[in-house]
């Protein structure tokens, strides 16, 4: 905020403003003592090292390397996992992890659900004694960054029946064959965790494949993004790549197995999307509260009080849905449908948040620098990956009605 419009407020006050909080309900007091330093950690870490610097990458689609070393300090990766070197800790923790990352940048967030989600929880859930022994602690050190390679370029909500990449089983190999689209992390990774339809059983089967050393596996990076723009996406080829029976997730036989992945990542989303509308309802309360129009803050108008009051109840929402979700996974009671619907909700929720926030700041709604506009871009990823909102609702409506609308 430009220091001469702060200080012109300031003197206008008979006392400071308050400082802009998007944990209205003070959801932050669930957590343990252990639980909260982390969490503290990790907000310190993305408001000084991150925030500084985020934009710089965002407009240039690129990621910022020049983090990892210190991202890896904060001993995050594998959250939620016990054992192989993982911090262990609850799914509540977890989420609040997530919804920290993305209070700052939802591509941070994602990037971290990419590979301690997506790809260390396939490993974690499908994968054998053996494999995760390997995997897990490297991948819980950072030492192996993953992802995971699902989406097609033409299939991506009929994955569990439609996918096109092929496994052959040929001795104690594999021969992988086909595309994968929109896959996070992909570009620079080290391991990408590919599902592929088994041509022998028809059935979903998954596969670690060690992206730079494995012959006819190549990825290419997709441009001209305009959410997400730090999350490197790739398009990735495999032509007749071999992958030794060893490789294979053992306990990954159908898209029954894959499922159990995606249920625990679909409702990581409902957390980045919230921590996303923690953000943009924090940068758009700040703004408006030194923001000077006919000689006063614009905060103190009817309609823009109207609107960061709907901002805030659409955030509170979300996070008291959130918690209560991470809450029935620890105690074993998450399904499908509950994820389902978080994502839903919370995603779309989202979306319209973001949008008041970029209607108060007018035209600086749309420039970066603001830190609203990019929320507001990049809240479409998040809106549409990991099942559209349709597909959640259909998944809920089956659940509640006990009649499938899926053909």
């Amino acid at each position: 905020m430009p220091a001469t419009a702060a200080a012109a407020t300031q003197t206008a006050q008979s006392k400071p403003l308050p400082a802009p909080n998007g944990d209205f309900y003070q959801l932050i007091d669930v957590l343990t003592t252990d639980e909260l330093a982390l969490v503290k950690q990790v907000r310190a870490y993305m408001d000084t090292k991150v925030k500084p610097i985020i934009n710089k990458y965002w407009a240039e689609d690129a990621f910022p390397f020049e983090l990892l070393p210190s991202f890896k300090e904060l001993g995050i990766a594998g959250l939620g996992f016990n054992g192989y070197g993982c911090p262990g800790g609850s799914q509540k923790l977890f989420g609040f992890v997530a919804m920290e990352l993305a209070r700052v940048d939802a591509s941070m967030s994602t990037f971290f659900g990419v590979h301690s989600g997506l790809a260390m929880g396939s490993i974690y859930l499908d994968g054998s004694e053996q494999q995760k022994q390997k995997w897990l602690p490297q991948m819980a050190r950072m030492e192996k960054i993953g992802c995971f390679g699902l989406t097609e370029p033409l299939v991506g909500s009929g994955a569990s029946g439609g996918l096109t990449t092929t496994a052959k089983r040929d001795g104690d190999t594999w021969v992988l064959n086909g595309q994968k689209r929109w896959i996070g992390n992909a570009p620079w990774c080290d391991l990408s965790i590919i599902w592929a339809r088994d041509v022998e059983d028809n059935q979903v089967k998954g596969f670690i494949v060690e992206n730079k050393t494995t012959p006819g596996f190549s990825v290419e990076k997709i441009e001209h993004k305009i959410a997400l723009k730090v999350v490197q996406n790739g398009q990735i080829t495999l032509k007749d790549v071999r992958i030794p029976e060893e490789n294979r997730l053992q306990a990954g036989n159908s898209f029954r197995d894959t499922a159990r992945v995606l249920r625990m990542t679909r409702y990581m989303v409902g957390w980045a999307s919230t921590g996303a509308q923690m953000g943009a309802f924090e940068n758009t309360l700040a703004y408006a509260q030194h923001r000077l129009q006919f000689g006063k803050p614009i905060a103190s108008f009817q309609l823009i009080q109207d609107l960061l009051a709907k901002m805030l109840a659409n955030v509170t929402a979300c996070q008291c849905l959130m918690v209560r979700l991470a809450t029935m996974d620890d105690e074993g009671k998450l399904g499908d449908q509950h994820a389902a619907l978080a994502k839903a909700f919370c995603t779309s929720k989202g979306r319209e948040t973001v949008s008041w926030g970029r209607e108060i700041l007018g035209g600086n709604g749309i420039v970066a620098d603001y830190n609203v506009g990019r929320f507001f871009a990049d809240i479409e990823a998040l809106y549409s990956y990991e099942g559209t909102y349709q597909i959640q609702n259909l998944i809920v409506g089956k659940a509640i009605t006990g009649l499938s609308a899926f053909v």
